[in-house]
Parts: C-alpha cells; sequence; structure tokens
C-alpha cells in the first residue's frame, strides 16, 4: 500500500475546503491510501489567518517531513501557507521547496511546474530581479537542467526536449543586451548535451518567444533562468491546472500553484482544480 501525505496548509485559507473537494472528485487507485497530516483546527475564522494557524501548518510541515524521511508516506502534496505567519514563528525559509530540501538533506534540488501546457523549471527562485546576473552560472544551470531531464522522463519522454531561455531579452542579440547568454548559458547548454544521452537541450531561446514554441509541442519543458520568467507563461496558461513539484527530492512532493486566497477562503468559489493536479501527479509519480 502506497501512501500520500496532504498537509492543509493555513486552515484559515482555500486549502482545507480544496482538499476536501479534490478528493470527492478525485478516484484514488487501488494500493494508494491518502493520509491528511495534522489537526483540523475548530473555530477558525476563514479570511482571517492567526498564530493558532501558522502554528499548525508548520506542525503539519513537519510531520510531513518526518514522515518523508522514515518511509511512512510515499509522497506529500502541500496546502497553501501565508509565509509571513510561518516567519514569525521562526520558519527561516524562503518557501515550502527550501524547507523541504533542508529536512531531507538534499542539497541537488529545484524548483518546477508542469500543468496541462507547460512545463518550466527554475535557476534562481526567490530572489531579488537585481541578483539574479550574479546567481546564474554554468553550473547551476546544468545541475537544474539535468534535473528537469529526469523529471520529463518520469513524465514519459523518452528523449526530453528540452528549451533553455536566454537572460536578457532576444538572448543578448549576440552581446548587444548583456554577455551572460554568450558566456554563462551557451556553454552550459553544450554541457548538458554533451553529459546527457535521454535529453536534447537548446538555446538560448528569446523568452518572448519560446513558450509558444513549447505550446505548440515543440519542447517538453522549458528551463527558465528566473522566477517570473517561468512562472508568468505558467500561471497565465495553467493557472487551474498547475503543480508545483520539488525536483531532486528522495520522495515526490507536489502542491497547487496558489496561494492561500484569504480573500475568497469559504465563499465556495475556490478552484480545487490545481489540488487534485497535485494529488494525481503525486500518485503518478510514485506508482
Amino acid at each position: 500500500m502506497k501512501k500520500i501525505g496532504i498537509t492543509l496548509g493555513d486552515q484559515a485559507g482555500v486549502g482545507p475546503e480544496v482538499v476536501d473537494a479534490a478528493l470527492f472528485d478525485l478516484t484514488i487507485p487501488d494500493g494508494f491510501q491518502i493520509e491528511i497530516l495534522g489537526e483540523r483546527l475548530d473555530g477558525v475564522i476563514l479570511g482571517q489567518p492567526t498564530r493558532e494557524t501558522a502554528q499548525m501548518a508548520l506542525e503539519s510541515l513537519e510531520e510531513g517531513a518526518r514522515k518523508l524521511n522514515s518511509g511512512e508516506i510515499d509522497a506529500i502534496v502541500t496546502g497553501p501557507v501565508a509565509k509571513e505567519g510561518l516567519h514569525e514563528l521562526g520558519f527561516n525559509f524562503p518557501g515550502q521547496t527550501e524547507f523541504f530540501a533542508d529536512r531531507l538533506a538534499c542539497e541537488n534540488h529545484a524548483m518546477c511546474l508542469t500543468g496541462a501546457n507547460l512545463t518550466v523549471a527554475l535557476v534562481t527562485i526567490h530572489v531579488a530581479l537585481s541578483q539574479v546576473p550574479t546567481l546564474i552560472s554554468q553550473e547551476e544551470i546544468v545541475r537544474v537542467g539535468k534535473l528537469l531531464a529526469d523529471f520529463c522522463q518520469q513524465k514519459g519522454a523518452s528523449q526530453a526536449r528540452v528549451a533553455v531561455c536566454g537572460l536578457n531579452p532576444h538572448a543578448g542579440e549576440n552581446g548587444a543586451f548583456g554577455h551572460e547568454d554568450i558566456e554563462i548559458i551557451s556553454p552550459a547548454i553544450k554541457q548538458l548535451n554533451a553529459e546527457s544521452q535521454s535529453a536534447v537541450f537548446s538555446g538560448p531561446h528569446s523568452a518572448d518567444t519560446v513558450f509558444s514554441h513549447a505550446v505548440n509541442g515543440d519542447y517538453d519543458a522549458v528551463l527558465c533562468m528566473y522566477h517570473d520568467q517561468g512562472l508568468i507563461p505558467l500561471k497565465l496558461l495553467d493557472f487551474d491546472t498547475g503543480v508545483n513539484t520539488t525536483l531532486g527530492l528522495p520522495r515526490p512532493r507536489t502542491s497547487p500553484d496558489h496561494g492561500t486566497a484569504f480573500d475568497i477562503a469559504g465563499k465556495g468559489i475556490a478552484k480545487s482544480s490545481s489540488m487534485r493536479h497535485a494529488i494525481q501527479l503525486a500518485i503518478d509519480l510514485i506508482t
């Protein structure tokens, strides 16, 4: 029996209702079991997060990490949390991606988002845009690119086609708009192709056109240099189906690609489709 743990996130948000709705709509395959991590709180006022709701969200994450490490669960799906509330409790991570990488002692990890139309992975994640050029390196592009190719294989691509985004407008236009694309990204692509037998990497591609080609089926995934470069097109096209997954972990972690949505919690209008896809991806990855 394979077990998937699910956290409810901050229970003043939409987490509990989208989890319940997703599980109602999904048919869980034989041989799989769902476990809700943490306690359901009484007296929560929807839309009004408190220290108690943040504390339970944190305890649920810690429980999930312990059970992933021990093998009590085979995968985890995490509900949306309010980082401000967690930070007040001493949560010293930019997000859940970094939390699970720390708790599972995984140094080789990356953020990936996948939906019905696009799959993207990020070389840099939660950093100021001004820092991005200083953090991009050939080594990091190669590292994340390999993780992304492995994920494409897990999803069924025997020879993954990965488009690599440039950093600058028009991928630098031969040095007219910066030299990172020539000096860092292009050598990384050459290294990836030299070291990868099950994937083909191309680029650097101009970010203003590559996603259209990916949606049309020319690529299985796009490797992006920074957060918004990948998440803007992903959320534009796959807001209701997008799933966040942490590449490189010893066991899968997925989550819906939306936040706590305190403003609509309990109003019956929160869509559960992203949570449903997150649970389904967790099932697929351990099948």
